[in-house]
């Protein structure tokens, strides 16, 4: 097993409360649990050492001649990785049943299948967790040959197999090595039990594992994907990447809430050594509510409604840590307290420190945040009836009296505050949007204030965040740099698709942040953030800036500069925050933005080209 793998090299499953990675080399390497945001189980990308893992591969390498493959069951979660040897052909799958209730569970499995298709195949188990982000002790308990208990302070984890596979103590983990003969199944069920210690000793008396509950298990996972992606009606030109991005936006989702994460992971670096390494395993506004028109599109009008309820009620809950009726970010139940720590102890991703838990920026002022929350409101036929209506109207009352300030923008710099084009875009589509609202559905509204405010915000737009040396659109009002944010602005309908001012900035942009057809955010070199370090191209700017091309009529362009896109794609269709100079995802990984991002393009993409294909009509 290399130290640490490509970030790349993983494949992600869940239940929609958890997700786990695992690596193309058959280890799951990540796991957090009973939430995304919990401590982790096995963090072996943050420390080789101390993170802890679990792997279960067929005892081959390349010595042996033995080539491994790694993919998804089409339109599932469930991801096979193949080990292929002159001896034999055999597989690990691996899945997670999704549970879409309502009710936070403190129980997950995650379950292992080995089987050998050809020939016969020796495998080898290593089960080493490491509780609390591998700051917690733990015993093993020992049940029988199949089954033992890893107890800590916080949770337990119990490991059940089948088959042949007898579990040998290794200190406090566990191994084994098996032989499976073509047509032979064993399988590993990981079971975490964060619940009182009460049901947590209950573990001795848990059915065993057989392979008529695993085949269950198996085609029930399977069965739940097949029939939620039934909603879909995308019929375009990128199914299999749509579809994937679909499911992956889906898998990142807590279910009991609604809330979508930014990725399934944290500390994973933006530069390889630098010190930009996030938590990204929270529920930002900006992301969530992007996400909205979306799945919206392209059907999965559930999930795009749970999201506006588990926003209404921040709306409602007030209490934020800024100090603002919204922060940018909460955790998947609504908490807004995210203090970040940082974990010391964990050398980091290719030691890429420091490792943070928590995220400080929570407390920013981002005020672009109202604008995408209105965004997302704005295409639901209830705003929430009428304490919907007056908890969001008062947020736009109290916009008109707070918008012009600066504050730390969407990147969420740590080099102090600025007036954004972008936060003040944003701030116009609240205002805007607020007011389509208000008539649509015949709410009392200071309809008066809040069109006087939204004409006040796009002036000074016009007047302050465009540079005539530049010939475009700029990040601050105090620079000439630009920022790939601003590619949002035809989408919002700040200006047509074709405005004179939008194409010199395009064209502007795409002398400046285009790399071949990958998109910087900005140039940080220009524009201090307050970090050290540089950073890859980000790939959410990169579809922005496809769909921009597209809506521009540069279809040729756009078409092109996507489909280079998707050969940035991982095996198994992901992508992580970044790309790195040669080609490299970097990151937290897999990331939410980006593969809403994805849909929107194709989507775009998909439209214009069905516009221009289209027989033209004679008149």
């Amino acid at each position: 097993m290399p130290e640490y793998p490509p970030i790349a090299d993983h494949g992600l499953v869940g239940d929609l409360q958890t997700a786990a990675l695992v690596s193309a080399g058959g280890t799951i390497d990540w796991w957090c649990t009973p939430r995304f945001d919990s401590p982790s189980v096995f963090a072996s990308l943050l420390d080789s050492d101390r993170g802890g893992h679990c792997r279960l591969a067929a005892d081959v390498g390349e010595a042996d001649g033995a080539i491994v493959r790694q993919l998804y069951l089409s339109d599932t979660a469930v991801l096979i990785t193949r080990f292929m040897a002159p001896g034999g052909v055999g597989e690990v799958v691996d899945f997670m049943e999704p549970d879409p209730s309502p009710t936070p569970s403190a129980r997950h499995r995650l379950i292992r299948i080995a089987r050998v298709v050809r020939g016969r195949l020796p495998f080898e188990l290593l089960c080493r967790p490491r509780f609390d982000y591998g700051r917690a002790d733990h015993s093993l308990r020992h049940l029988d040959d199949g089954s033992v208990v890893f107890h800590s302070a916080d949770a337990d984890l119990h490991v059940q197999t089948s088959g042949p596979i007898r579990l040998h103590p290794d200190g406090d983990d566990v191994s084994a090595r098996f032989t499976l003969d073509a047509g032979e199944v064993a399988a590993v069920v990981l079971t975490s039990d964060s619940g009182d210690r009460a049901s947590r000793g209950e573990a001795a008396g848990r059915p065993p594992v057989t392979a008529e509950s695993v085949s269950a298990a198996f085609d029930a996972c399977r069965a739940f994907w097949l029939t939620w992606l039934r909603a879909s009606r995308y019929r375009g030109r990128w199914h299999d990447m749509v579809t994937r991005s679909a499911i992956t936006l889906k898998l990142l989702t807590y279910a009991p809430t609604g809330a979508p994460i930014a990725a399934a992971t944290m500390g994973l670096p933006e530069q390889i050594g630098g010190e930009r390494n996030w938590d990204y395993r929270y529920t930002w506004v900006r992301d969530g509510s992007l996400s909205v028109h979306a799945l919206t599109a392209l059907g999965f009008t559930r999930e795009a409604d749970a999201f506006r309820r588990w926003l209404r009620a921040r709306l409602d809950a007030g209490g934020t840590v800024s100090g603002e009726p919204l922060q940018i970010m909460y955790r998947v139940d609504g908490e807004p307290h995210l203090s970040e720590e940082i974990l010391d102890h964990l050398e980091g991703y290719r030691r890429s420190a420091p490792v943070r838990a928590g995220n400080a920026a929570a407390d920013q002022i981002q005020l672009d945040i109202y604008g995408e929350a209105a965004y997302a409101l704005a295409e639901s036929p209830d705003i929430g009836g009428v304490r919907g209506w007056t908890a969001f109207a008062g947020v736009i009352d109290w916009l008109t009296e707070n918008w012009d300030r600066p504050d730390e923008g969407i990147w969420e710099t740590r080099g102090g505050r600025q007036n954004y084009t972008y936060s003040r875009l944003m701030t116009w589509v609240a205002l805007d949007r607020a007011e389509r609202l208000a008539r649509r559905h015949s709410r009392p509204a200071d309809l008066g204030r809040w069109q006087t405010t939204r004409d006040a915000v796009f002036r000074q737009i016009l007047d302050r965040g465009w540079s005539a040396k530049r010939h475009a659109f700029i990040q601050h009002y105090d620079t000439d740099v630009l920022d790939a944010s601003l590619l949002l602005m035809p989408r919002v309908g700040f200006l047509t698709p074709t405005d004179p001012d939008w194409l010199s900035t395009l064209d502007a942009m795409n002398d400046e942040l285009v790399s071949d057809n990958l998109v910087y955010r900005y140039d940080p070199a220009a524009s201090p953030d307050g970090l050290r370090g540089s950073e890859g191209t980000f790939n959410l700017c990169t579809f922005l800036h496809v769909q921009a091309l597209a809506r521009a009529g540069r279809l040729d362009q756009a078409r092109y500069s996507f489909d280079k896109m998707l050969t940035y794609a991982n095996h198994v269709g992901l992508f992580a925050e970044e790309i790195g100079p040669s080609g490299e995802q970097l990151g937290n990984f897999p990331q939410a933005f980006t593969h809403l991002a994805l849909i929107d393009a194709a989507l775009a993409l998909d439209e214009e080209l069905d516009r221009a294909e289209a027989p033209q009509r004679v008149a």
